[in-house]
């Protein structure tokens, strides 16, 4: 920011700016996980090919994560409440018209529009809430706030949109973000005061589109191939995408002021944290997502009930991110990073034990265990990305941490999904491209149904235990690069240090 800022004691004024601000974020949050109880009412109404069922799901995701630091940018030089103020407008556009889309094209677009604004309030409510917040203990709180507002939006998005079928038609869970947009319109112009910061260099579009197109390009040919196998199409595209995020590596490494600065992960802290950002959330994601299939499609249950067995990981997931910072503080950010990655394998691997007629506690457990490990990854990445590197590099790492919780929210089921598409697609009765798409067909025999069933199972079970096994792997790897000392931790005891002398 341009001026002196003097540290005082937020006001009332403050907190209500916070409380204002954190419901955009709790709305863009929820957009990325409250279909996963919806799809099979949505495969219903819609009738979506099994790629476009994937694409429903994760196009907001990739829209939000690709765009992330261009929007950063943006709004450092051409305001941030502007640019909330606009997002926010967008944002509830895209949701009234994903709430009456006539089809799965038309939603698919408009979820697209919705991660759109998603990206402009992110990083623009972090940077108008720390001027909000001049004083260095209360803005840490306020963002310790918005972090689990943001993991909370992201745990009860599920819960919220079971809720909301069990009563209502699929739509409704889009609609319920105008209220909360309307209120941010009506109050932040009130309460927000407009946040520029001098960014050096140009906006570089080049790099903006290599980025977007060529990761857009790679899922495609992932989804295609799981969804139909392997042909020309998706492997050209495949190829043609991985050329194009190759040039845009290339790109960032050639820029003085790149969109990634990738010689940050020179630094073995800044790149655990990085891939601590992006794995768990693919994971959470991904199992999500299946397991709503799983206990609507393969155990019966009524919506309602499939999010009322959502609620104790969901709860577990909200407090742990809410304590972690005090835990951290105890027993360091090492030993976070690690305890994360352990919990989440164990909670993905106890998904094995699942099948056809059983296996509810187990996934009770899974949730459980493995909101512990995504409560923690989600409060510490970004300080520990932030703390790994000098403070003049500090708005890229941040950056970096923010888009990493969106790809990986996104690929989880872009790669998982698509892995658990494919044991379906080999393994199933061969009569359509999903499970809800098999199980609408008239006719079908109980051998089928079962076989359809089983298929689904093995397919969620062989995506729970990749996921598993690469948690496990990275937390052995954290053991072995991390030191027993980061720069966040030892930051952490000048302070306390500072605070009684």
């Amino acid at each position: 920011m341009n001026e002196q800022r003097v540290s005082h004691s937020p006001g009332p004024r403050a907190w209500l700016g916070l409380l204002v601000t954190v419901g955009p974020v709790l709305l863009v949050a929820m957009d990325g996980s409250v279909l996963f109880l919806a799809m099979p009412k949505v495969t219903e109404a819609l009738s979506p090919t099994a790629d476009q069922a994937l694409w429903i799901l994760d196009v907001y995701g990739f829209a939000v994560g690709s765009l992330l630091i261009a929007f950063g940018a943006l709004g450092d030089r051409y305001g941030r409440l502007k640019l909330l103020m606009t997002g926010a407008a967008v944002f509830g556009i895209g949701s009234a018209g994903a709430a009456f889309a006539p089809g799965p094209e038309a939603l698919i677009a408009f979820r697209a529009l919705m991660g759109v604004a998603g990206a402009t309030l992110l990083p623009s409510a972090l940077a108008v809430l720390s001027e909000l917040f001049t004083d260095p203990r209360q803005r840490a709180r306020a963002i310790g706030i918005f972090a689990a507002t943001f993991a909370a939006g992201f745990a009860i998005g599920p819960v919220v949109g079971g809720q909301l079928l069990s009563r209502f038609w699929w739509g409704s869970v889009f609609l319920i973000n105008l209220p909360v947009v309307l209120l941010f319109l009506l109050l932040a112009p009130v309460l927000l005061r407009e946040v520029r910061t001098t960014r050096p260099g140009r906006i570089d579009v080049v790099s903006i589109l290599l980025s977007a197109v060529g990761l857009l390009l790679t899922v495609y040919a992932i989804k295609h191939a799981a969804a139909e196998g392997l042909t020309a199409l998706p492997a050209a595209t495949g190829v043609v995408g991985v050329g194009i995020l190759g040039a845009f590596v290339r790109r960032q490494r050639r820029l003085e002021h790149p969109l990634i600065d990738f010689r940050l992960f020179r630094d073995r802290v800044f790149t655990i944290a990085i891939i601590t950002g992006l794995l768990p959330l693919a994971a959470w994601s991904a199992a999500a997502y299946l397991t709503g299939i799983h206990l609507q499609s393969v155990h019966g249950l009524p919506v309602l009930h499939a999010a009322l067995l959502a609620l104790p990981g969901a709860a577990v997931l909200t407090v742990t991110s809410i304590v972690t910072p005090a835990l951290v503080g105890r027993f360091g950010t090492r030993a976070a990073l690690i305890t994360s990655h352990f919990f989440i394998a164990t909670g993905m691997l106890l998904l094995l034990p699942t099948g056809v007629s059983g296996g509810i506690g187990w996934y009770l457990a899974s949730t459980v265990i493995a909101g512990v490990g995504y409560g923690i990854s989600f409060s510490v990445v970004a300080d520990t990305a932030v703390a790994a590197v000098p403070a003049e590099r500090a708005g890229s790492a941040a950056a970096i941490a923010e888009t990493s919780n969106e790809i990986g929210n996104a690929l989880g089921i872009a790669l998982l999904g698509s892995l658990a598409a494919l044991v379906f697609r080999l393994q199933g009765p061969d009569l359509a491209g999903t499970l809800d798409e098999t199980l609408r067909l008239p006719g079908l025999a109980p051998a089928v149904i079962d076989e359809a069933k089983t298929a689904f199972v093995t397919g969620l079970h062989a995506a729970a235990a990749t996921a598993g096994l690469l948690h496990g792997a990275l937390g052995v790897l954290a053991v072995r690069w991390l030191p027993k000392t980061t720069r966040r931790d030892e930051a952490g005891v000048r302070q306390s240090e500072m605070a009684t002398s």
